[in-house]
C-alpha cells in the first residue's frame, strides 16, 4: 500500500518460485521443440463451504490495527471477517462494529475488517502474479492486493503494490513501487482507469504483474498500463530481485482514502474469486 505499513508480521521460511523445465527432443524427431509449459506455483480458487475460513496452509490471518497509515479498522481472526462464500469466492468484510471492545490507536475502534498474507506458506520470486477481484465501493474504502520483500525491514525489503484502489477514486486503480527513497507517498507507479466512467465496483477484474529481473509490468483485464526498471529509479536502489510473500488485505479509512463519511454505506465487501502465481514461458509473457 502507499504509505508506510511496518507492523507485525512473523517471517518464517517460505517456498521459492519454482521453474519448469522444457522437454528435450531427439534428432529423430520431426516435431519442434516443446515450449516450457505453464507451472502454477501457487493456487486459490476459494472452494469451500459457505462460512469457511481461508485455507491455513495457504494464508494466514494478521490482527490488530494500524497505527503506521491511520487506518481506522481492526483486523480480526479467524472468518470473521475474511470467509469463503460457497460459490468460489472469498469474501472480506469491512463492518462498521466493535463486537469485541477491540482497541485502536485512536482509542475504541470502530470498524473491524480483514488482512491475509502468505508469509511462512509462499513466496514468489518473478514470474505472472495475479488476482480476479471486486473491489467495495465508497469514501474511505482501501482494498489492496500487494507483496512485500523478505525478510520485511520496510521499506528498503521494497513493496510491489498490484492493485490499490481508494473510495473517492471509483473508476481508478493504482499501481505501485516502494523502496528505500522511493517510499510512501515518494512510491513510483501509475494508474489505470476504465472508460466512460466506470466504477471498479460493478464487476470483477483481473490485476496483475508480470514480474521478471529487473522488470515489473502492470495490467488490468489483460491491458498493459506500466512497466518499471531500474531505469525509473534514478540511481536508487532495485530491490524486487529477491521473494516477495502476497497480501491481500481491506483497509476502512487512512492518510490516502481518508476516513468514511455519512455517504459510506456498510458493509462493504472485497470479493476474490481466486489468486494465482505462474510461471513458465507463458507466464513471462503475460499470459499466465
Amino acid at each position: 500500500m502507499a504509505s508506510p505499513r511496518l507492523r507485525r508480521i512473523c517471517l518464517l521460511t517460505a517456498l521459492s518460485a519454482a521453474m519448469v523445465a522444457s522437454a528435450t527432443i531427439g534428432p529423430a524427431q520431426a516435431e519442434p521443440p516443446v515450449a516450457p509449459a505453464v507451472a502454477a506455483t501457487f493456487s486459490d480458487n476459494f472452494d469451500g463451504p459457505a462460512g469457511a475460513a481461508v485455507d491455513s496452509s495457504k494464508w494466514q490471518i494478521e490482527t490488530g490495527d494500524n497505527v503506521n497509515n491511520h487506518e481506522r479498522q481492526y483486523y480480526t481472526s479467524g472468518n470473521k471477517n475474511a470467509a469463503l462464500d460457497g460459490q468460489g469466492h472469498l469474501v472480506i468484510t469491512a463492518r462498521r462494529e466493535n463486537p469485541a471492545n477491540y482497541q485502536c490507536w485512536y482509542g475504541t475502534c470502530q470498524y473491524t475488517s480483514a488482512r491475509l498474507n502468505t508469509s511462512g506458506k509462499f513466496t514468489a520470486q518473478y514470474g505472472h502474479v495475479e488476482a480476479r477481484v471486486k473491489v467495495p465501493r465508497g469514501q474511505g474504502m482501501w482494498p489492496a492486493f500487494w507483496m512485500l520483500g523478505t525478510p520485511v525491514n520496510w521499506p528498503d525489503s521494497g513493496e510491489i503494490d498490484i492493485m490499490e484502489n481508494v473510495g473517492f477514486e471509483p473508476s481508478t486503480v493504482h499501481g505501485t513501487i516502494h523502496g528505500p527513497g522511493y517510499s510512501g507517498s515518494g512510491g513510483i507507479g501509475a494508474g489505470y482507469s476504465l472508460p466512460n466512467g466506470q466504477a471498479f465496483a460493478d464487476a470483477f477484474h483481473t490485476f496483475a504483474v508480470d514480474w521478471a529481473p529487473d522488470s515489473i509490468t502492470w495490467s488490468v483485464d489483460g491491458n498493459v498500463y506500466q512497466r518499471r526498471t531500474p531505469a525509473d529509479l534514478g540511481g536508487r536502489q532495485w530491490v524486487f530481485n529477491k521473494p516477495f510473500f502476497l497480501i491481500l488485505n481491506l483497509a476502512v479509512g487512512g492518510y490516502w482514502p481518508g476516513d468514511p463519511d455519512g455517504s459510506t454505506v456498510f458493509p462493504q465487501q472485497l470479493v476474490v474469486d481466486h489468486v494465482s502465481v505462474t510461471t513458465g514461458s507463458a507466464a513471462a509473457r503475460g499470459q499466465g
